[in-house]
């Protein structure tokens, strides 16, 4: 049972690195100057961007808890970190999205981007381009570098949870920026 759960949060992440990569091209259409696909995702999404960014949220907390919890596998000194980026949007996202009110997700993007600049940092340490601190080594067995997942070849937990962030990050991006007139969002 514990390996299903496992390999249907890699598949999760996957799917979740498909969108990041949709939202990221259509992002950098806008900036060329091609603005349809982002107007498409924009109007598909319109009023549930902090719904979407909380889903995610939940999800990666979710995840998290079942890997110390049920999994048992012990969280790094780095996985701390992360954990203290993401588990604040679970409930910072979800209080504004049942409220209807969209201008904190300018004050909650700084979570998600230092979260995902430590799972980068772990994807690295993991990887052995970067040597892991001692404090590393005495946080957990085997340390920050311990791949406790390895599914597809390279999804690890830092891996799921860089995914997590970039979402989470990207739909935030989307509430902060009206591309409609305010009366549309119900201001």
């Amino acid at each position: 049972m514990t390996h299903d759960a496992i390999v249907v949060f890699a598949v999760l992440g996957v799917g979740g690195q498909a969108l990041l990569l949709c939202l990221a091209v259509a992002g950098v259409l806008a900036v060329a100057g091609e603005r349809r696909p982002l107007r498409s995702i924009r109007q598909a999404v319109w009023g549930y961007e902090l719904w979407l960014a909380f889903a995610v949220a939940a999800l990666a907390t979710g995840g998290s808890l079942f890997y110390s919890e049920i999994a048992n596998f012990v969280p790094c000194e780095l996985c701390w970190y992360q954990r203290i980026c993401m588990y604040p949007l679970s409930i910072l996202t979800l209080l504004p999205a049942l409220a209807g009110d969209y201008r904190i997700a300018r004050y909650l993007l700084p979570l998600p981007l230092v979260g995902a600049g430590i799972a980068v940092y772990q994807i690295l340490i993991e990887q052995g381009v970067v040597k892991q601190s001692q404090a590393c080594l005495i946080s957990a067995p085997g340390g920050c570098a311990t791949k406790w997942t390895d599914e597809f070849g390279y999804i690890t937990i830092p891996v799921v949870t860089l995914t997590a962030f970039g979402l989470a990050f990207a739909f935030l991006l989307l509430a902060c920026f009206e591309l409609a007139p305010p009366a549309a969002r119900g201001a």
